[in-house]
């Protein structure tokens, strides 16, 4: 049976975290793809931190301290760009198959939305940028439940919202830890694997694996 929703993860999934990076490649010097992976890994880093925690914080505030560190941990970087990636994350740029892949499933009748760790202004500014609010009915954000992923809490914000049982969902990230949480919830799930990763957390496997969102179904 198809899914009657599909439901996206934001970062990494539909828009490229490393676009804002790359588009200072050339005032950042060669070090720019380390200072872009850093930036992401502790972004999520303190994601799950501070939900382990129980103190739930903004995710642009975690974005912006994330950049800090990774600014500290590669010193070639000229810390003046700052300003300006963190302007350039507010408008990153979403993969080439997106738009089309989103109409094409709109125009088969399903229901899409995006759920994310994102703060709604993060998530508004990114899908207006890239023009995507016109497929999108609805935009998750954890802000709602001041939990991170992969807190079971994010994932019944869809079906609560939607009055669906999960396994009437599709879920696709780019994250395999996200598809794990969203797979042990009870999502249908699709690993976006961009970059050729190896498997892991072998309890809760995806239903698909795909290089891209082209294929989906």
């Amino acid at each position: 049976m198809s899914p009657s929703a599909f439901v996206f993860d934001a970062y990494g999934t539909l828009f490229d975290v490393h676009a804002a990076v790359r588009r200072h490649a050339g005032g950042i010097g060669p070090d720019g793809q380390l200072l872009s992976e850093i930036w992401r890994a502790k972004q999520l880093e303190y994601s799950w931190v501070h939900s382990l925690m129980g103190e739930y914080r903004d995710f642009w505030q975690l974005t912006e301290q994330a950049l800090d560190f990774a600014f500290l941990k590669v010193p070639s970087a000229d810390p003046s760009l700052r300003k300006s990636l963190l302007e350039a994350y507010w408008a990153l740029d979403c993969y080439p198959e997106v738009p089309s892949v989103l109409k094409e499933l709109k125009a088969g009748g399903a229901r899409l939305a995006i759920l994310s760790n994102g703060s709604p202004e993060m998530l508004e500014s990114a899908v207006s940028s890239a023009a995507l609010d016109i497929y999108l009915d609805e935009i998750f954000s954890v802000e709602d439940v001041q939990r991170f992923k992969t807190d079971q809490s994010v994932y019944e914000m869809v079906t609560n919202s939607w009055r669906l049982y999960p396994n009437s969902v599709s879920f696709q990230s780019s994250n395999r830890w996200d598809i794990a949480g969203a797979t042990h919830f009870g999502f249908r799930t699709v690993w976006i694997n961009r970059t050729g990763q190896p498997d892991e957390y072998a309890d809760y496997a995806p239903a698909v694996v795909l290089p891209t969102l082209a294929g989906l179904e």
